[in-house]
């Protein structure tokens, strides 16, 4: 393919030159390799290309119509090559980010309003949802990164450790609980809860921790967002579980406290994802580096 690619190449340039020697000095090959180029094409073809005259060489009937749609492909690769360097330099390109709203607001969001200001040619799109569901897309090449809490089986996938994450109990301060005691596992699932809904792996994993304890949770409330918890616990409506890490503003605002649990809830890890099977683009390799330099994972 690649040969054919040149022997329509330096037809083309034959064709626009009208002689052989021009044609050999533009592009540094010498006039038989010209001449042998033509032929070779002209018997693959089963036409004659060029008639010579004496000034040089002028295209048949048969020439025109192939340097028409010669000259339209060769621009058309011309153009592709320009793009790919456009994109390999990030003047122009796509990144596919998969997170949830959570993690986009409370960690992301610095990464992305950096890389923008540095990149602003570059369309970023954000496609939400859950830690499985992102990594589906991931899987499934619809996203090219993915942040998701770290995949049990990372077969498919590279993973890169961002933060590990806690989950705690929290309530407003003037709720009706002593923030002094600790509270076995058993008295925290007899309050009012309010929970993540049953989509979310945080919600999985808090609650295969307490069937591990014999206790079953059964929240009052049930929300999509993270915010909403903090929300709904700070007007006083439960006990709510949430992600200290992405809820620090909330504690340094005194709006929450956290409730001391006589067993913690076992850390998580929150990953930066791409596919094992292909290489990142340009635009997500990028992004990545900022990531790693943010983190100090470079």
């Amino acid at each position: 393919m690649a040969a054919k690619l040149e022997q329509y190449r330096i037809f083309k340039e034959v064709a626009d030159n009208g002689n052989i020697s021009g044609t050999a000095k533009k592009l540094y090959i010498s006039q038989s390799a010209v001449s042998q180029s033509v032929k070779l094409l002209e018997e693959e073809l089963g036409v004659r290309l060029f008639s010579r005259t004496s000034r040089g060489v002028s295209l048949t009937a048969e020439g025109r119509l192939l340097y028409d749609y010669a000259a339209k492909a060769l621009a058309l690769l011309e153009a592709g090559e320009e793009r790919l360097a456009q994109t390999r330099e990030l003047l122009t390109g796509e990144l596919a980010i998969g997170a949830n709203d959570t993690l986009t607001k409370y960690y992301l969001l610095p990464f992305l309003q950096a890389y923008h200001k540095r990149y602003p040619h570059i369309r970023v799109k954000i496609c939400n949802g859950t830690s499985r569901k992102v990594l589906e897309l991931l899987h499934t090449g619809q996203v090219d990164l993915a942040f998701a809490t770290a995949p049990e089986d990372d077969r498919p996938f590279v993973v890169r450790t961002c933060f590990d994450t806690h989950q705690v109990f929290v309530a407003a301060p003037d709720y009706d609980c002593d923030f002094n005691r600790v509270y076995t596992l058993e008295e925290m699932s007899r309050f009012p809860l309010i929970l993540l809904e049953r989509t979310a792996s945080s919600r999985r994993y808090l609650e295969e921790f307490f069937l591990r304890h014999g206790l079953k949770l059964e929240p009052e409330i049930e929300l999509s967002s993270h915010n909403l918890l903090l929300s709904l616990a700070r007007i006083g409506l439960g006990v709510a579980c949430v992600t200290e890490e992405l809820s620090a503003s909330s504690f340094q605002r005194c709006i929450i406290r956290k409730i001391q649990v006589e067993e913690e809830i076992p850390s998580r890890t929150v990953a930066m994802c791409t596919r094992r099977d292909s290489e990142p683009s340009a635009a997500a390799r990028r992004f990545m580096e900022f990531v790693k330099e943010g983190t100090g994972n470079g």
